[in-house]
């Protein structure tokens, strides 16, 4: 009798043990719980931003890939990564593993930002506009992106008809839909689209590493300025300029290297226990922790005038006698997204174009930026090579060469080959595994 009640007893405990057992995997809880309350859908939306900080998109490797690709005679590669090596020799392949993460990296972005915005209705009311226009802002930025380097450039004309990349709305999240390529006039609608009304949702800033009212207009005045209207672009940058929210630095160097300052409209926070930089990695000296895989050429030095401060901010290797760019000697330092110099210089360029003066006359705009660096003021009369000289300058070895590149038409000249700005090898391939993955995906031309 004893034997019996103590195998029903076990019997009991074992029976109570697996109702316990049938607990749901946290780590798998699915949208019925990650997205149910305002705290979780807020906790998801941080999750965008560090996945946006990735090296492979916003971490640097979007930045390090445009100065590379488009390097012209600026630069040399001389690093070992032979997918980033290919990168800037333009002998990318469709298994090219760079290329593919930012393909991934990217659409988690927009697929998070996707989950996001499928829970608005569960976050505090108060908070809801500002939820929403982050999650667009951020699939908004990404998504302009991957149609900047999977594509052909809006330059290139045929918007209409040259695909562009998936786009993937809340629909979409999660889906394991076999989704086609856009064409690239339907990816620069939904990316305006996306900005526009995240602008309108967003607070002011600052708000460092985080969206803002004027981090949307500033990224619009971006894909405007690539699609080549001026007056959008124009109208996107002086709202940012006239905000009064952000200000020159008085000195050039100090925008560089550390956290953010008044001048940096977005960035990437990186710290000692978050973050990456991999702008630093590649291009700082092994003395300043990097890998030193990026040299700085004469001739690009020889673009500066005497008296620059941005060519004083250059140096020497001391292990390898090349010149490195001090933009990037800080492996703690924020990644630099977009600075209110930008603006400057979109703004004159537009208002060159246009023949307006909305803001500032183009002369005065040009001036603010040569003035910081110690150059004395041009008088004028102002040409439109003035101020695209000036932007090359300011913005040299941010990210900005390989878009300014295509929407200028401009040729890249190494050597004795010259690369049109709407050669197939300027642009990434759709990555293999995702064609086999997606038949209905159609590879870019050369691949």
């Amino acid at each position: 009798m004893i034997k019996k009640i103590c195998f029903f007893i076990l019997l009991s405990g074992l029976m109570a043990c697996e109702d316990k057992l049938e607990l749901t995997d946290p780590n798998n809880t699915g949208d019925a719980i990650a997205l149910s309350n305002d705290k979780n859908v807020k906790t998801t939306l941080n999750g965008a931003y560090d996945a946006l900080s990735a090296g492979a998109l916003f971490g640097g490797n979007t930045l390090r890939n445009s100065e590379l690709l488009a390097a012209g005679e600026d630069v040399v590669f001389s690093g070992t990564f032979n997918d980033v090596a290919d990168i800037y020799r333009k002998q990318i392949i469709a298994l090219n593993a760079d290329a593919a993460a930012l393909w991934t990296s990217g659409y988690r972005v927009i697929n998070i930002a996707n989950n996001v915005l499928s829970a608005l209705s569960v976050v505090n009311e108060a908070d809801r506009d500002q939820v929403e226009g982050e999650a667009l802002f951020l699939r908004g930025i990404v998504l302009f992106e991957l149609v900047k380097f999977f594509a052909q450039p809006y330059s290139a004309g045929n918007t209409n008809t040259n695909l562009g990349v998936p786009i993937m709305l809340v629909e979409d999240r999660n889906s394991t839909a076999l989704v086609p390529r856009r064409t690239v006039q339907e990816v620069y609608d939904q990316i305006i689209s996306d900005l526009t009304t995240a602008e309108g949702k967003l607070p002011e800033g600052p708000r460092p590493g985080k969206a803002t009212k004027e981090a949307a207009a500033a990224f619009l005045s971006r894909v405007y300025l690539q699609m080549g209207n001026y007056a959008e672009a124009r109208d996107a940058a002086n709202r940012v300029i006239q905000s009064g929210i952000y200000s020159l630095l008085n000195n050039y160097a100090s925008c560089f290297n550390g956290g953010t300052t008044p001048e940096d409209i977005f960035d990437i926070p990186v710290s000692t226990v978050d973050g990456v930089n991999n702008m630093h990695t590649f291009y700082a000296s092994t003395s300043n922790g990097g890998r030193g895989d990026v040299e700085i050429q004469s001739a690009h030095l020889l673009k500066y005038e005497a008296g620059d401060e941005r060519l004083a901010l250059f140096y020497i290797d001391t292990g390898t006698g090349e010149t490195r760019t001090g933009k990037w000697v800080n492996q703690f330092g924020n990644v630099k997204i977009v600075r209110l110099a930008e603006m400057y210089l979109t703004r004159a360029e537009c208002n060159f174009r246009l023949s307006t003066n909305v803001g500032a006359d183009p002369l005065d705009d040009v001036n603010e930026i040569r003035d910081r660096v110690g150059l004395a003021s041009l008088t004028g009369p102002l040409t439109l090579s003035d101020i695209l000289r000036e932007r090359e300058l300011e913005l040299a070895h941010e990210g900005h060469r390989l878009h300014d590149v295509k929407r200028l038409m401009q040729d890249v000249i190494e050597g004795a080959i010259i690369y049109p700005f709407n050669d197939p090898r300027m642009v990434f391939p759709i990555p293999q595994r995702e064609i086999n993955v997606n038949p209905n995906l159609v590879q870019n031309n050369g691949y």
